[in-house]
């Protein structure tokens, strides 16, 4: 069942490749239903290159007013993969709990190479942003953490909800 928060939520795909047009996302419609799900309104994935363009996607739509931003991809060991360096610098303040979950899950799920993303969590003004792995498995994992606390943690971002 969808139910309304009122709330806006947006989703930034990191990916060079899907960018490019080379192939088409899988992961960010699978974040936007998740989020419409949890009651959030949410346009279309901002598919966007590694690196600085990830930066501005997430400064925009959390300055744009969303208060909910979780972005896909870029969270690896690659040299193109910048997610969380593009990240931490436009947190107010990190929320670790929530990035080592989303690993831990992974790994008790039979997947020991969740354990190297590098996703960061935190707030930013009263936006909560979140790193995501970039594959299908890595979102559905990260799913399946942010499903009992994603409203909660939102709602406590600006007092809400004590």
């Amino acid at each position: 069942m969808t139910r309304s928060t009122g709330l806006t939520a947006a989703v930034v795909v990191a990916s060079n490749r899907a960018a490019a047009g080379v192939y088409d996302d899988a992961t960010g419609p699978l974040l936007v239903d998740f989020l419409t799900t949890l009651g959030f309104s949410c346009d279309a994935p901002a598919v966007v290159p590694d690196g600085d363009p990830v930066g501005a996607a997430v400064a925009a739509a959390a300055d744009g007013g969303a208060r909910v931003v979780l972005t896909t991809g870029g969270t690896g060991l690659t040299p193109t993969d910048l997610t969380p360096e593009v990240t931490r610098p436009l947190l107010d303040r990190e929320i670790p709990g929530i990035a080592e979950a989303i690993r831990g899950y992974g790994v008790s799920q039979g997947v020991p190479t969740a354990s190297l993303s590098r996703g960061l969590a935190g707030v930013r003004g009263s936006c909560l942003v979140v790193n995501l792995p970039g594959s299908r498995g890595g979102v559905k994992d990260a799913m399946a953490v942010l499903e009992p606390l994603l409203v909660h943690a939102v709602e406590q971002i600006v007092g809400s909800d004590h």
